[in-house]
């Protein structure tokens, strides 16, 4: 039974109601004033509270404030014979459950106090009920998906019911949804492995290639300052888990999936969106901005020269800035700067953190405790948005009338089963992808190919092959095997094929 503490200086005006709802199960124990509601707390335990706005001695909001000091989580129903903007917004500031208006009918308690103690079972319950419903429609979708536009549907629709079911708990229910998204994976692979070639070749493919053409060129204005902020290794689900934040008070313009080319590591990926070019065509007309696998110079040194290579190549005119923030100073920096980037009409952020993350958790003990799983791994991903320098960059950017493209290069899949790879010594590091001359691994847990120039990849060597890791699978060799397996199992890795690897969120917000 639930103990609900009701104060009021006219409780004796609701009799009926008290017995309506000790009817419906609740034990009700009333007084006349605030300090006396006090009293009452210090001595007995209450699971609600209900009290009036206008009493003598304290208000309302008085008694809540005192209440709050020592007993902020219990929920309380404030109830007034106002209305006014003053009082609501007083009230909801002190953060109460629910605001009734006098004259009340029990019934409008009785609904407020079910909300309060019946709200997660309410949703838990109509989230699964919904779910259930899409659960055969879905399936459907993953076992008959023939194009690129219907995977990235499957991809948003798992993604939504992932992060719902998610937040209700039930854990039996969230599993299913995982195991949808395995079988999506794998399905998602095949698909990849039969249609890539034909997909990288198509104009139409909205990939990281011509990415910048398709989607940023035309947002670019002279009389309208845009942020392009790329945040390094962000998923779908992550970049969910942050919209609200990013998203508040503005107009969502655009929000799409567009496709990674392969492999999806920085290297790739970010080249050809800052070139606006694959990987050949950069090794080929870009060659001194191009870097082997086997080197150890840093493989994205020249962004902003590809970027200004693009911006010729295109024709544009517009005037751009390059920046890369790797640590808070770097973003303090950037930030106390953003006055001066309007001048810009393209101002491009490159933002590292979430790659950090991602390569931590394999060194760092306490990341992977807090990134264990892909919840896990959301939920950092929102606590350091909040409080990140990001966070006060896109704020101000609004306020400044910016409009503000957010996207990433890639994204990352959890890893969990090994695979014996071998090769000559100069095969790539990469646990997703491996290229060198040659290599040998387990067939069915990669796609091999043995002509890069078909895929718009260049050869690193006279003769070269490239093979890519599909679903969760990660490559080991075969020395110190139980060590390697060991050491990345479970850890968050980009390069191979998977709906999380390929599938990237695009937007583009403006201020109201």
């Amino acid at each position: 039974m639930k103990n609900i503490l009701w104060i009021d200086d006219e409780i004796n005006h609701f009799k009926s109601h008290v017995l309506f709802l000790e009817k419906k199960g609740y034990k009700i124990t009333t007084c006349k004033s605030g300090a006396e509601g006090i009293d009452n707390i210090s001595k007995n335990t209450y699971d609600a509270i209900l009290l009036d706005q206008n009493m003598p001695g304290l208000s309302g909001t008085e008694t809540i404030e005192i209440i709050k000091k020592n007993h902020s989580d219990i929920p309380l129903l404030m109830i007034s014979q106002n209305y006014d903007n003053d009082t609501v917004e007083d009230a909801i500031g002190l953060k109460i459950s629910d605001y009734l208006v006098k004259p009340l009918n029990p019934n409008q308690i009785l609904m407020s106090l079910t909300k309060i103690f019946r709200k997660k079972e309410i949703i838990s319950s109509k989230t699964i009920s919904n779910y259930q419903k899409i659960f055969l429609d879905l399936n459907n979708k993953i076992n008959y998906s023939e194009t690129i536009e219907e995977w990235i549907d499957v991809y948003k629709t798992l993604t939504f019911w992932e992060l719902e079911l998610c937040e209700i708990g039930e854990k039996d229910i969230y599993e299913i949804i995982l195991s949808q998204k395995k079988q999506a994976n794998k399905l998602y692979s095949n698909f990849i492995e039969n249609n890539y070639q034909d997909l990288i070749h198509n104009s139409n493919y909205l990939s990281s290639i011509n990415l910048f053409k398709k989607k940023i060129g035309p947002e670019l204005s002279k009389n309208h300052s845009t942020l392009m902020i790329l945040i390094d290794n962000l998923r779908f689900d992550q970049w969910k888990s942050i919209e609200p934040h990013v998203i508040e008070n503005c107009y969502v313009k655009t929000d799409l999936i567009y496709s990674s080319i392969l492999p999806t590591t920085t290297q790739y990926a970010r080249n050809s969106i800052f070139s606006g070019l694959s990987p050949l065509e950069i090794s080929n007309i870009h060659s001194k901005y191009w870097i082997n696998e086997t080197s150890e110079y840093g493989k994205n040194k020249f962004e902003n020269e590809l970027l200004n290579e693009q911006f010729i190549r295109l024709g544009l005119k517009n005037s751009f800035k390059y920046h890369k923030i790797s640590n808070s100073k770097d973003g303090e920096l950037f930030l106390n700067s953003l006055n001066n980037q309007k001048k810009n009409d393209l101002t491009v952020l490159v933002y590292n953190f979430v790659d950090m993350i991602s390569h931590a958790k394999k060194d760092v003990k306490f990341i992977k405790e807090l990134a264990s799983s892909d919840k896990a791994y959301r939920e950092l991903t929102r606590g350091w948005y909040k409080n990140s320098k990001l966070n006060e960059i896109v704020k101000k950017a609004k306020i400044l009338g910016f409009k503000i493209i957010l996207t990433s290069d890639h994204g990352t899949i959890s890893v969990e089963k090994p695979a014996l790879v071998s090769g000559d010594k100069e095969i790539s590091n990469n646990l997703r992808y491996k290229t060198s001359k040659q290599i040998h691994s387990t067939k069915k847990e990669v796609l091999s190919l043995k002509e890069p120039s078909d895929f718009l990849l260049p050869s690193n060597y006279l003769s070269s092959c490239y093979i890519f890791a599909k679903e969760n699978t990660y490559f080991v060799y075969s020395n110190n095997y139980n060590n390697y397996v060991n050491m990345f199992k479970n850890t968050y890795q980009h390069g191979g094929i998977s709906m999380e690897e390929m599938l990237v969120p695009f937007i583009v917000i403006e201020p109201k």
